[in-house]
């Protein structure tokens, strides 16, 4: 036995990996739990593909209506996901950065992979 006390029954040289501290791994946990809701992973996808939109448009393409679109939005804007800007009475969401799209594109990619 291991001082984990699991033994596969081979020797393994101890490895060196930095993990992250337990404040990254909050954030990053939080970060895809936003993410994990399939009504803001969509708006998400949106952004993504399609730039900033204001939340009449989202709402509208979502079926939605402005203020849950809006309370979705914010979980969103919460965890540094999207940015937004006003202009007059609309305001305009896009995303944070590419991280973001990166982090969409990549979960609906595998998403997409495993039908079937």
């Amino acid at each position: 036995m291991t001082d984990r006390g699991i033994d596969c029954g081979h020797d393994h040289a101890p490895r060196a990996v930095a993990l992250s501290d337990d404040a990254t791994l909050e954030r990053a946990a939080a970060i895809l739990g936003a993410m994990g809701d399939p009504a803001r992973l969509r708006l998400l996808e949106r952004l993504a593909k399609g730039g900033e939109h204001c939340v009449s448009e989202l709402a509208e393409a979502a079926g939605a209506g402005m203020s849950t679109v809006s309370q979705r939005l914010r979980v969103l804007h919460e965890r540094h996901l999207v940015i937004r800007r006003r202009e007059g009475k609309h305001v305009h969401y896009e995303l944070a950065d590419d991280h973001v799209a990166e982090l969409v594109l990549a979960a609906l990619d595998h998403a997409a992979e495993q039908r079937g």
